[in-house]
């Protein structure tokens, strides 16, 4: 490998940043450049805002792109002036075009939060978890024209644990990704490291989570509800509505099963050690709950301002 190796780096969410300083602190690496998605307006008053990745990167006093479209041809020009040997990329939210994943004599480099072929696409982490899945990992592939189909250059499994949430999973993922791309790179440059096709058997699709998918099915198996509150911490949270009068959005932040029976959505037990809830199969006793435009409470905080009643259903509007 060459003493110095010039990278291109281009990411845009907080996962993403792990990746970049990794590559920032080691000495047989230079970041020439940061590619990330434009300024987003966020919040109430939709201030235009930049990425975690552009934060990192100007904070490091490093060049900033951030094209509307990759394929841009004045982005792309500006990238080859840089003369980048590899690109890096991690979870930057757009495929790149042929012209970009040539331009780099060593290609394009993807870190991927999932064991490949399995949960290609936008939402792996969340996925996993939602899917009942005991273990994940990274991957490190070499970039193609597809989603998430370049062969595979090297892998790394983490288990997932009952106590893990969405978050959790996501941070050590991204620590995990980030040592094995500088792990990786050096290998794969000097050529020990051959990249190899990914199987055709056993892939799947981890498409984007939408707000709706929070929404509580309280006919499910109570298993299948615990894995969808942690799956989903923190955006858009697993939900489901209060019992009227007054209906009202209720957002459940940790929960466990209880090896209960009752009707989907009754409520078996209020108490300071939790709720109790019916499920489809078992049922589920709820940790952490917040109410619409109000803070997160334990079971004791919220029953003290929100008292529910033995019998009362959740999840039914109006």
């Amino acid at each position: 490998m060459r003493s110095v190796l010039k990278i291109l780096f281009m990411g845009t969410p907080a996962l993403a940043c792990a990746s970049l300083q990794a590559l920032l602190d080691a000495p047989q690496f230079e970041v020439v450049g940061v590619v990330t998605q434009p300024d987003r307006p966020k919040g109430r008053d939709l201030k235009l805002l930049p990425s975690p990745v552009k934060d990192l990167a100007v904070r490091r006093g490093l060049p900033v792109f951030q094209p509307q479209k990759s394929r841009d041809e004045q982005f792309i020009e500006s990238i080859r002036q840089l003369g980048p040997d590899l690109i890096a990329v991690a979870a930057f939210g757009q495929l790149l075009p042929p012209v970009l994943l040539e331009l780099p004599p060593f290609g394009c480099l993807n870190v991927h939060t999932s064991l490949l072929p399995k949960y290609r696409g936008a939402a792996p982490i969340q996925w996993a978890i939602l899917n009942d899945e005991l273990a994940t990992g990274v991957t490190i592939m070499k970039m193609d024209a597809g989603l998430d189909t370049g062969p595979i250059l090297a892998q790394r499994t983490t288990p997932i644990l009952a106590e893990d949430s969405a978050e959790t999973l996501h941070d050590r993922l991204a620590q995990l990704g980030a040592r094995l791309l500088v792990e990786t790179i050096p290998a794969y440059v000097s050529g020990a490291a051959v990249p190899t096709s990914q199987p055709e058997q056993g892939v799947s699709h981890a498409r984007k989570i939408v707000k709706e998918d929070g929404l509580i099915d309280w006919e499910l198996p109570a298993r299948q509800i615990w894995n969808r509150v942690r799956g989903l911490v923190p955006w858009p949270g697993a939900f489901t509505y209060l019992p009227s009068p007054g209906p009202g959005l209720l957002k459940i932040w940790s929960s466990e099963v209880a090896d209960q029976s009752a009707p989907p959505g009754e409520i078996t037990v209020a108490n300071k050690a939790g709720i109790i809830v019916g499920c489809g199969r078992q049922a589920l006793r709820i940790l952490s709950l917040q109410r619409e435009g109000a803070r997160r409470l334990t079971p004791e905080q919220f029953l003290a301002g929100c008292p529910l009643r033995l019998g009362q259903n959740l999840g039914r509007r109006g």
